[in-house]
């Protein structure tokens, strides 16, 4: 709306104030002037959110704004129009099932591992017998291995394994 003077006619600074408080930034073409009056309104912005804006523009092969000088709207609404469309890209990926609860995963994980590491445990008392009388058959009729023996040595070893595997951290932490 239009300032007008008691006379009728068009009060243009006060016109212009009027719309420049009531014109959303976003739907304006020109880059708006700033006044003493308008920067005195304006809040600092903290370096961390430029900062941010910066590393998000980047991710996305953008240019990112320069921290000592701050940052432009465009820029912070383009950050912002990213973030949105990498939050609904996620939020659409855990729906599709693309994605897994971390928690969720390495719980999993630790159940699946010590399964693993309980079956290699009793593996050498479910097969030394076998594999003494296996390792007697083949060498001759003279000579005889003890399923005892057999199976310490094979604990041995397999508790060796399982204590270099313990070493290995998973990709999750």
């Amino acid at each position: 709306r239009l300032v007008l003077f008691a006379d009728g006619s068009i009060d243009a600074e006060a016109s212009d104030q009027r719309r420049a408080a009531m014109t959303d930034p976003a739907k304006s073409r020109a880059a708006p002037k700033a006044t003493a009056a308008t920067k005195a309104k304006l809040k600092p912005v903290p370096e961390a959110a430029v900062a941010s804006v910066g590393e998000t523009l980047r991710e996305e092969g953008l240019a990112a704004p320069v921290t000592s000088g701050g940052t432009t709207f465009l820029q912070a609404r383009t950050a912002n129009e990213v973030l949105k469309a990498q939050e609904r890209r996620i939020r659409l990926q855990k729906l599709k099932g693309e994605l897994v609860d971390r928690a969720r995963a390495e719980t999993l994980m630790f159940r699946l591992a010590r399964e693993e590491r309980d079956a290699w445990v009793t593996w050498p008392a479910r097969v030394a017998a076998l594999m003494a009388s296996e390792l007697a058959a083949a060498l001759g009729e003279g000579i005889t291995v003890e399923a005892a023996l057999m199976q310490k040595v094979l604990e041995a070893h397999v508790r060796a394994q399982l204590d270099s595997l313990a070493d290995i951290r998973s990709g999750l932490g």
